[in-house]
């Protein structure tokens, strides 16, 4: 499973704008400037955020971006559906669309099953939670097992 640019860069800017507590928009400058990410990249995907219903934009002088809803409301999951669409999918298609015979049935089940544990983290982890450094228990216990950090 690979987590694009896109995915990371919307994750993190969304991050940015939470830490910073959606009183006043924040411009896309200031984002990109704290987030280390280009900054014409970075209007497509706050772009993505805003149709997404993930980011609201205000225009003029005092304009910017502010986070639609509260931080502990919008999940890492709603984020990266907002700019990459499905959390897993398997040549574009969801695991429960796909339908094997022979020797690859076995591959259904485990498509589906990580499909499910993939999306199991992301929805239980919001902006909220990041922003507070505050991963729930099971996230926290599985990203601290040391084999998690190892490459097989």
């Amino acid at each position: 499973m690979r987590i694009s640019a896109r995915a990371d860069y919307a994750v993190r800017a969304s991050l940015e704008l939470a830490v910073r507590g959606g009183a006043e928009p924040v411009k896309a400058e200031a984002v990109a400037a704290a987030q280390d990410i280009p900054h014409k990249f970075l209007e497509g995907i706050l772009s993505d955020l805003r149709r997404g219903g993930i980011v609201l934009s205000r225009r003029g002088g005092n304009g910017g971006y502010l986070l639609a809803r509260a931080a502990d409301e919008i999940t890492v999951a709603d984020v990266v559906r907002a700019v990459e669409g499905p959390i897993v999918s398997v040549r574009g298609e969801r695991p429960s669309a796909l339908a094997y015979s022979g020797a690859a049935e076995p591959l259904l089940p485990l498509w589906v099953a990580l499909r499910a544990n993939v999306r199991k983290i992301l929805e239980g982890v919001t902006l909220d939670d990041l922003a507070h450094d505050r991963l729930p228990d099971p996230v926290r216990q599985l990203a601290e097992d040391p084999a998690a950090w190892h490459n097989p």
